[in-house]
């Protein structure tokens, strides 16, 4: 039967092996002759990118310039929520670019793309929510018609932080 003592022997012999597999990469803080010689070709190679590239690089769109910051479920607000209290303290305007989110500072921009059909709308965090399993925001009406998804009432979204509140 194996005891302590043994397992202690078995993992200083793996670390044991793994270091001497390792020393001939760097020896005393110093790059092997390959690993230099890797580094050089890598970096002449970005050094040698053409402007060709970088114009079409920075002509992606917008959204490719923000991180991804959720997927999820977007569903809107009813009707009969116009003119009630938001979490932030501010009256729900169903004319306004407004959203729910459980986790974001209220004042928080958001971009919101529907992957179905690639609208997207800036909406700005106002309230929390929403409370339903796999939904990540809840829209404003003039959002969810910029949007369109009305007619559907909950599309699969993508959110991007644009702009932190001050």
């Amino acid at each position: 039967m194996y005891n302590h003592r043994h397992r202690f022997f078995i993992f200083f012999l793996c670390a044991a092996v793994s270091v001497l597999c390792c020393h001939g990469q760097v020896h005393k803080g110093r790059a092997s002759a390959k690993v230099k010689a890797k580094a050089s070709v890598k970096t002449s190679a970005a050094a040698k990118t053409s402007a060709a590239e970088k114009a079409d690089t920075a002509a992606k769109s917008d959204t490719a310039k923000w991180c991804l910051y959720e997927k999820g479920d977007a569903t809107y607000y009813s009707a009969r929520t116009h003119g009630r209290m938001m979490a932030s303290g501010e009256r729900y305007d169903r004319n306004g670019l407004f959203c729910a989110h459980k986790k974001l500072p209220f004042g928080t921009k958001i971009r919101v793309v529907n992957t179905r059909n690639g609208k997207e709308v800036v909406a700005s965090v106002k309230d929390r929510g929403p409370f339903a399993k796999g939904r990540v925001i809840d829209l404003s009406n003039k959002a969810a018609e910029a949007l369109d998804m009305l007619r559907a009432g909950v599309v699969p979204v993508e959110l991007y932080v644009i702009g932190k509140p001050d």
